[in-house]
């Protein structure tokens, strides 16, 4: 009698110890879900999630594709954070580049408009960008500086530290979770003097005493070796540049590039140049960074387009947006001769002080081919040390790793390649393999104190692309349509047929785009017309045909026809008129 409730209670006992400890296991379950940036360059945008309280880390764009014609930005997906919207305590904003800043009026409503954490000048940024959108709330700011500790919500603690970029006062920050310490760079390098020594690397030294469980490190240039250009150095070339131009110097880089635009104002003025903004975005940010103090010009130093006509060629610079070249961008528009003000002469310095984004090699290379026509005097960062990356190359991130000794890390913002190149960094210093982890966008990864684990649990990260004021109404069907015009070409076949019985009352009217010219391919239009009346003609005369069944007939029939005589698959679009 005694035994059997021994038996019974020491199980009991044992499943109760189970549940508790299963209970604290839950508890001390951290999730990290990449929402973009991992199988891209842009669209940066991540969260971490810890019971009902959620960290968002930036909310870039990424720029439009080959293959997805005329969209003009592509966005992250929040289907997974709207449901969960309230449980959002703040999006910590690393630097006011578009890759990590410019979705935000996309997907600000959804997510609840929450907390931004961010400097100064990315504050600045933001608001300029929603004073185009009216009809959005306002979004809330809480203001941070290198060394701020702030508590975001009960179980995570934010620390900021300034890294350096190619703008000014970009953060990484140390969030305190419940997991341990994560350490998250944004877009980072190193610095360098001329005498290549690394400099203010003790802000990486300094959080190896916080014992950081995972480095999530931007892997941009993890495929690279060697180190960053000192800014320097790039500022020495430029300057040799600016000293042997005979006439105007037309100077193009990012327009959010300030660290660099700051000091190519500071030449300009050493040499007695007048600076002549050219594009929106670069008079804006340069209007920003001179309000906040991070560009300090002398009175008189920048004049309007407009006036350059009024100085002698020698004493002009014109600093312009354009350099990837973009359609409607200042540069492109005086390559074309459309420009209203400012047109090349054969005098011209032109300097690119900037990369090539991944995907616009060609573009830019038509740009500058058509400028080389024009002008004497062109130069690239190919030629000379004109550009440095604001990523860190293999050198660096090696170096930093050193320093910050995290248990794991994640590489971050980079195409798959340049990520696994990375994680062979980590293990080239001994990291174990298991514990430098390359996640794919939308996959779930469970951090816990001793672990980091990838799951399959996946989130949606399908495309979300804007398109002039359409948000997401651009789906997969519509990009195929858009790339078989491209590609293939459409014809517009016209019937008029008698509605009652189907039979065609007059000859089809056939229109080609971008596949064929008419006027050169009698045989084949006589072709399709007469294949058009066959069809027509076969409908039964006692029922009422349907229109989309003979739609679907023509499309289906001449496309045949079409792809027979020509190996071609234009798009066929059939329209009826009927009488």
């Amino acid at each position: 009698m005694i035994r059997a409730p021994k038996r019974i209670f020491k199980p009991a006992v044992r499943r109760t110890a189970e549940r508790k400890k299963s209970s604290e296991e839950k508890e001390v379950v951290l999730r990290f879900v990449p929402l973009g940036g991992l199988e891209e360059i842009g669209r940066n945008c991540a969260f971490f999630e810890y019971g009902d309280e959620i960290v968002m880390i930036d909310a870039g764009i990424q720029f439009p594709e080959e293959e997805t014609p005329g969209i003009d930005y592509i966005i992250p997906n929040v289907t997974y954070l709207e449901p969960k919207n309230k449980n959002i305590r703040g999006i910590i904003l690393t630097h006011g580049h578009y890759d990590h800043i410019h979705s935000l009026p996309y997907i600000i409503e959804k997510i609840g408009n929450p907390l931004i954490y961010c400097v100064e000048i990315t504050k600045a940024l933001i608001e300029k960008r929603f004073s185009e959108f009216p009809n959005l709330p306002k979004p809330k700011f809480q203001i941070v500086k290198e060394g701020d500790r702030l508590a975001i919500s009960e179980h995570f603690t934010a620390e900021f530290f300034y890294v350096d970029h190619t703008i000014p006062d970009a953060v990484g920050f140390v969030l305190e979770t419940p997991a341990g310490n994560m350490a998250h760079f944004g877009d980072f390098r190193v610095e360098y003097d001329r005498k290549n020594n690394p400099i203010n690397t003790e802000v990486f030294a300094r959080l190896a005493d916080k014992k950081i469980h995972t480095a999530f490190l931007d892997s941009t240039n993890a495929d690279f070796e060697g180190h960053s250009i000192s800014e320097e150095v790039v500022a020495d070339e430029l300057e040799k540049l600016i000293v042997a131009a005979k006439g105007r110097i037309i100077l193009t880089t990012f327009a959010s590039l300030l660290t660099r635009v700051a000091e190519i104002i500071k030449l300009a003025e050493k040499h007695g140049r007048k600076v002549a903004p050219n594009g929106r975005s670069m008079k804006d940010n340069i209007q920003i960074a001179q309000r906040l103090g991070h560009i300090k010009a002398k009175k008189g130093t920048f004049i309007a387009v407009e006036e350059i006509h009024q100085h002698p060629d020698n004493k002009v610079m014109i600093l312009s947006t354009g350099g990837q070249g973009e359609p409607n961008a200042g540069l492109t528009k005086m390559a074309n001769g459309e420009h209203r003000h400012i047109h090349f002469k054969k005098s011209d310095t032109v300097i690119f002080s900037s990369s090539v984004v991944p995907g616009n090699e060609r573009s830019v290379q038509l740009l500058q081919d058509n400028i080389a026509r024009q002008v004497d005097e062109t130069y690239n960062s190919k030629l000379l040390d004109i550009h440095s990356s604001g990523h860190s190359l293999a050198d660096d991130i090696e170096l930093v790793l050193k320093l910050v000794k995290p248990k794991f890390m994640v590489p971050i913002h980079a195409y798959y390649f340049k990520l696994k190149a990375a994680t062979k960094i980590a293990h080239k210093l001994g990291m174990p393999k298991e514990n430098a982890v390359i996640l794919d966008n939308g996959q779930v990864a469970i951090l816990t104190k001793d672990n980091l684990i990838p799951t399959q649990e996946k989130v949606p990260t399908n495309y979300v692309m804007v398109d002039g004021l359409g948000i997401g109404d651009v789906e997969e069907v519509v990009l195929r349509d858009r790339r078989l015009l491209a590609e293939e070409g459409m014809v517009v076949v016209i019937s008029t047929i008698d509605r009652e019985t189907g039979r065609l009352l007059k000859t089809p009217d056939i229109i080609s785009r971008g596949f064929i010219y008419l006027k050169e391919n009698k045989e084949l239009l006589d072709d399709v017309r007469g294949k058009l009346k066959s069809l027509l003609i076969r409908i039964p005369r006692h029922t009422h045909p349907e229109p989309d069944y003979i739609k679907t007939l023509i499309r289906d029939q001449i496309g045949q026809l079409l792809y027979n005589k020509t190996r071609r698959r234009p798009m066929v679009l059939p329209v009826l008129i009927e009488i």
